[in-house]
């Protein structure tokens, strides 16, 4: 288990290190001048011996001149060598932090839509803002402790050796006791340091969840039930760390009492041989000072096991998200042009999670311009069957065809390059309106945005606003009514003119002033497109060339509106409840 866990470990660290490579140069420099620094203690140490025989004991002028002069020059260099490996070391850690957090963020935009679907959008925050930062404790911070205090040590360790090895024997048995202790609380502070992660997302979540969702807990009264949350989030964070400083501490107090002991056997016996002259007052005070200097190396290497095991646990974390499957795109066919035929041939569809299929059977043909609308009650799989259109999934059997080719041949970015989506949630950027319009095709001149809003029916309030275009709009649109969102959002789709466009209840929670602005925005929208629209307001797809009526899964009806409501079947049952009409029996 323990060879198992070593062999992770390293494997961690050379995974770590590829993120260095680019950056050789200043990681050698790091590493020369924290050698050259580290080797100034036992260099120091090394001058008490001739200070004390040749200068005090012997009163050498030569020697009183020169000690301190030398004193002076290796502080000077300890000094030069300490601020440059900590300027590259930070210069180092700030390449390596941004460039895991640039790779888990586009590692992000690449993952299937089912992967959010699965996971918590707290712990993936936290994966870019606190995983990767830990993950710097593992590299750097580990680094620089063992190679400065490591060389340090075993400077120290060389000149006892060469002034009294009898002596130093005594502190070699100190380390199997040490390396036992690390060993121990490194494995507890590894199942802690995981914890800390999931507590640390647990809390992300619940805050983003407060802030996303301010206006219902302000209206419903969840402050207390969400103040509750975070304070048994932000207590399970406390706990945890709490418990860290403890095995640490423990760590550190347990080994600094076993060096304790060390150091009073070695007084002991050096006080036994100065009696008998085998050791002179240079020799002893400079052994004395080398012993109590590795004091303090030893405590950090003892303490970096938590900064160790925290870091590797978040490494874990940040390298096996890394190495998840993305959205898989097998594609190699490009279309530069489509004419926006689709074709659902037999698909099926079931979500990983479910234990019946969300779709069974559906034959579908969409032809090129048809405006097709999807009906149905909730969990009939509307939203599934357009959603596979994009590929944001991919059909458990079945296959889906544009111009009759089956599209996961065609490359995604080609694909979805000739998609455009207008949904009843309208997703807006904290940027400006023109960014917003513009979102995917940041080149597009002034021109075509004006005249997307132009057409989208968003000119007159854009122009009323604050600086017009270039006005901020604040997180998701805030700033704007809801129909102004809207608009905004068709405006987005008119100027990516694709040629297949998905209308998920657009104009369901608006107004009649506004849907009526938006009704005609969509108007402009769909001509000359082939048009998907889920709708639940029937009113709002009588005009559709057709109406597909979905239930279970399944298609039971397709038709004109007309057709569909001389059959008598489900669209008419969904119209009468809708609009309150009763057949002449029921009168």
């Amino acid at each position: 288990m323990s060879q198992k866990l070593s062999r992770g470990n390293l494997a961690l660290y050379k995974r770590l290190m590829t993120y260095l490579r680019r950056y050789w140069k200043v990681f050698l420099l790091s590493i020369c001048a924290m050698t050259i620094a580290a080797a100034t203690e036992p260099a120091f140490i090394a001058l008490m011996k001739p200070l004390i025989d040749q200068g005090f004991v012997a009163k050498d002028p030569a020697t009183i001149r020169s000690i301190p002069l030398l004193i002076v020059g290796l502080f000077m260099l300890r000094g030069v060598t300490s601020y440059i490996n900590e300027y590259s070391t930070s210069w180092l850690t700030g390449h390596l932090v941004q460039t895991m957090r640039q790779d888990v963020f586009l590692k992000l935009l690449r993952m299937p839509v089912s992967y959010y679907d699965n996971n918590q959008s707290g712990r993936l925050l936290s994966r870019v803002t606190y995983d990767v930062n830990q993950v710097t404790d593992a590299g750097f911070s580990v680094i620089t402790v063992t190679v400065k205090d490591g060389i340090t040590l075993l400077g120290l360790l060389g000149t006892l050796l060469y002034y009294d090895w009898r002596l130093t024997l005594i502190c070699f048995i100190v380390f199997p006791a040490v390396s036992l202790c690390i060993r121990l609380v490194s494995r507890r502070l590894r199942h802690l340091s995981r914890e800390s992660q999931l507590q640390m997302a647990q809390m992300t979540q619940v805050l983003g969840e407060s802030i996303d969702c301010q206006r219902l807990v302000k209206v419903y009264g969840g402050h207390e039930y969400e103040a509750q949350r975070f304070s048994q989030a932000t207590q399970a964070v406390r706990h945890n760390a709490v418990k860290q400083t403890a095995t640490s501490s423990l760590n550190t107090g347990v080994t600094q009492f076993i060096i304790a002991v060390a150091l009073a056997g070695v007084l002991y016996y050096a006080a036994l041989r100065a009696q008998h002259n085998a050791l002179t007052a240079g020799t002893f005070i400079a052994f004395l000072s080398g012993m109590t200097a590795m004091f303090a190396p030893i405590k950090r290497i003892t303490n970096i096991s938590q900064s160790l095991q925290r870091g590797l646990a978040a490494a874990e974390s940040v390298f096996s998200f890394l190495d998840e499957e993305t959205e898989p795109d097998h594609g190699r066919r490009e279309l530069p042009q489509t004419r926006g035929e689709l074709s659902f041939r037999d698909v099926g569809f079931r979500y990983s999670t479910a234990e019946r299929d969300a779709l069974t059977h559906i034959d579908l043909n969409i032809r090129s311009g048809e405006t097709v609308a999807l009906v149905g009650s909730s969990g009939s799989g509307k939203t599934t069957l357009v959603s596979l259109i994009p590929r944001f999934y991919l059909p458990s059997s079945g296959r889906v065809e544009l111009d009759g080719i089956p599209i996961d041949e065609i490359t995604l970015d080609s694909l979805r390059q000739h998609i455009a989506l207008v949904s009843q949630e309208v997703v807006l950027f904290n940027d400006t309106v023109a960014a917003n319009i513009a979102y995917g095709d940041e080149m597009r001149s002034k021109e075509d945005i004006v005249e997307a809003a132009r057409r989208a029916n968003a000119l007159d309030f854009i122009n009323e606003l604050p600086n017009g275009f270039d006005t901020v709009i604040g997180e998701n649109g805030t700033r704007l009514s809801g129909g102004q969102r809207q608009r905004l959002a068709i405006a987005r789709a008119l100027l990516k003119d694709a040629s297949i466009l998905i209308l998920d209840e657009a104009t369901s929670a608006l107004d009649t002033q506004s849907e009526r602005l938006v009704q005609a925005a969509l108007e402009n929208l769909m001509q000359n497109r082939t048009t998907i629209v889920i709708a639940h307001r029937l009113s709002t797809i009588e005009n559709a060339d057709r109406i597909v009526v979905m239930g279970g899964g399944k298609i039971v009806e397709i038709g004109t509106h007309a057709e569909l409501l001389a059959q008598q079947g489900t669209y008419a049952n969904l119209h009468r409840m809708q609009f309150h009409e009763q057949t002449p029996h029921e009168q």
